[in-house]
């Protein structure tokens, strides 16, 4: 039998996963009452949820009222090992988001910046000139349209 990632997850984890997906900063009372916990139980079991790496509740902000004006995505194609490439490329600032893919491209990177010439500088200058970079390609957004963190539990 193949073990999937959520074994141990009943259907009040399931639930609380769903509820914090849609407001991570609904407090355990009302998280208790949705679920028929008491307020002590749905602490604990948030906190056991976070301690097994199943949930993280953090701040979505959006990098448009922040100032930045210009995101990428960028697929990368590796020479050699993909780890310790995906290592560096993650280690850069402006690197928000590394996803190790199959297809043509090894890597998936998505890159915020201030501006073009800030866009520019990341991927010519610290990307570009990182070991085991063979190529890349540059999407550059014109805007984000679908955001979704509430994808659910299995």
């Amino acid at each position: 039998m193949t073990q999937s990632a959520d074994d141990g997850l009943d259907p009040i984890d399931r639930q609380l996963l769903t509820l914090l997906q849609e407001d991570g900063r609904l407090p355990y009372s009302d998280l208790a009452s949705a679920t028929g916990l008491s307020s002590g139980a749905a602490r604990a079991r948030v906190l056991r949820l976070q301690e097994r790496g199943i949930l993280r509740v953090v701040g979505v902000t959006d990098p448009l009222q922040l100032g930045y004006r210009s995101m990428a995505m960028l697929t990368i194609e590796v020479e050699g090992d993909v780890e310790p490439v995906a290592d560096a490329i993650g280690a850069i600032d402006a690197v928000i988001y590394v996803v190790v893919a199959a297809g043509p491209a090894d890597l998936l990177v998505e890159v915020i910046a201030p501006d073009h010439d800030a866009l520019y500088a990341v991927v010519n200058d610290q990307i570009r000139s990182v070991p085991g970079v063979r190529g890349l390609q540059t999407f550059t957004y014109y805007r984000t349209h679908t955001h979704r963190f509430t994808w659910g539990t299995r």
